[in-house]
C-alpha cells in the first residue's frame, strides 16, 4: 500500500530490502532502500513545518530514527507509510519544542497575520515521479502552508494526513496515537479553519490539478521582468492588483494594498544607484511564477544575487508576493552572479 489508503498489504521488494539491511546492519542496503522517498517526505515536512531548511533537517532526522528503530519494522505496513509515520513524529516534536512556530499579528497592519519562519520550496526539488500526487499545486502553494500554520500541530497533521494525503480515518489515528473519534472531530475543526484561511479556494485537495504554469502567468513574469530592467514603475504598478499583500520573511511586517507595496519600494531605493540596473531570470517556487532579481552596483560589470519573489497571480495580476534574500539562489539552482549582457 502507498500513502493514498496508510493500510497493510503484502510485503513488496522495498519492504523486503529494508528489513534485510535491518537485519545485518548494511547501511549502504538501508539507503538504497529508503532514499527514494526523501523528496516525498521533505516536502511532507514542509507543509508541516512551512520552512525548507527545517522540513531537510526533519527528513534527516526520519532517517536516522529509521535505523534507530530498524528492527521494530515488520513489513505489516508499506515502508513508504511506516517513513510517512516516522516523520510526523518528528516534525510533531519539533512543534513541540519550538513555540514560536505559529503565525503572529502583524506588525504594519492591524488585522493580518505572518509567518516570518516562511521560506520558499524550489520546484526542482520536489518529487519528479509522475505518480506522486502528494504535490498537486495547491498543497504546496504559499496560500496554503500558511493556511496550515493556522492550525495546532496535530490537527495540522490530521489534515494534511487524511485530505492531502487521502489516509483512511483509522490509519491516521494509529499513525498518530489517537482515536477515530479525535481524529474525526480534529479534521472537521481544522477543515473549518482552512475555510476561514483560503475562503476563495477549493478545499478537496486531492483532486488531480496541473502542475505547470498558465499561460497569464508565464506572460506576466515576463512583464514583471521588463518592468524592473526598464525602471518603470507605472508599468510594474499595472501589474499588482489593488488588494496586494507583500512581505519579506524572516523580516516583520506585512504591507496590504498596491500603494503601500509601490511606496515601500521606492522608498527602498528602486531606480536610484545601486537599484537602477536590473536583471531577472524566471523561476518557479511552491508551483507558483518566481523571480531571481539580480542587480548591479555603479561601475561593476556583473550583477549580483539580490532577492526572489515569489508571485502569486489571480486573473493575471499579482496579487501576492513574497521576497526572500539571496541566501536561496544555490538551492534554486541559480548562479551568485550575472555577466554584464553585451
Amino acid at each position: 500500500m502507498d500513502t493514498k489508503t496508510g493500510g497493510a498489504r503484502p510485503i513488496g521488494a522495498d519492504e523486503m530490502r529494508f528489513m534485510s539491511a535491518a537485519q545485518s546492519g548494511d547501511t549502504s542496503q538501508f539507503a538504497l532502500a529508503t532514499e527514494r522517498f526523501r523528496r516525498e517526505l521533505q516536502v511532507h515536512c514542509y507543509r508541516m513545518l512551512a520552512s525548507y531548511e527545517d522540513a531537510q533537517d526533519m527528513t534527516q532526522e526520519t532517517f536516522l530514527r529509521a535505523w534507530n528503530h530498524r528492527q521494530t519494522f515488520e513489513g505489516r505496513s508499506s515502508l513508504r507509510t511506516w517513513l510517512y509515520r516516522i516523520a510526523t513524529h518528528c516534525c510533531l516534536d519539533f512543534l513541540d519544542k519550538r513555540k514560536n512556530r505559529t503565525p503572529i499579528p502583524a506588525e504594519i497592519y492591524e488585522g493580518t497575520t505572518e509567518v516570518r519562519y516562511l521560506q520558499p520550496y524550489p520546484d526542482r526539488l520536489l518529487p519528479d515521479d509522475p505518480q506522486e500526487s502528494a504535490v498537486a499545486r495547491e498543497t504546496i502553494e504559499l496560500a496554503f502552508i500558511v493556511a496550515v500554520q493556522h492550525l495546532p500541530p496535530r490537527q495540522r497533521a490530521v489534515l494534511i494526513l487524511r485530505d492531502v494525503l487521502g489516509w483512511q480515518a483509522s490509519h491516521t489515528a494509529n499513525a498518530l496515537d489517537l482515536t477515530v473519534a479525535s481524529v474525526n472531530s480534529a479534521l472537521q475543526r481544522a477543515r473549518a479553519t482552512m475555510r476561514e484561511q483560503l475562503p476563495d479556494a477549493r478545499l478537496d485537495w486531492r483532486a488531480p490539478t496541473t502542475h505547470e504554469l498558465s499561460a497569464d502567468e508565464r506572460n506576466l513574469v515576463s512583464a514583471y521582468i521588463d518592468a524592473h530592467e526598464q525602471l518603470n514603475i507605472t508599468k510594474l504598478t499595472t501589474l499588482l492588483r489593488d488588494d496586494l499583500r507583500f512581505a519579506m520573511p524572516p523580516q516583520p511586517g506585512v504591507w496590504v494594498g498596491r500603494d503601500a507595496a509601490v511606496d515601500l519600494w521606492v522608498e527602498g531605493g528602486f531606480g536610484k544607484p545601486g537599484f537602477d540596473e536590473w536583471r531577472g531570470i524566471a523561476t518557479t517556487a511552491n508551483r507558483q511564477p518566481a523571480v531571481a532579481m539580480y542587480v548591479r552596483q555603479p561601475g561593476g560589470s556583473e550583477y549580483s544575487a539580490l532577492a526572489i519573489d515569489v508571485l502569486r497571480v489571480v486573473d493575471g495580476l499579482v496579487t501576492e508576493i513574497y521576497t526572500y534574500d539571496d541566501t536561496y539562489f544555490e538551492s534554486f539552482g541559480l548562479p551568485p552572479v550575472l555577466e554584464e549582457q553585451r
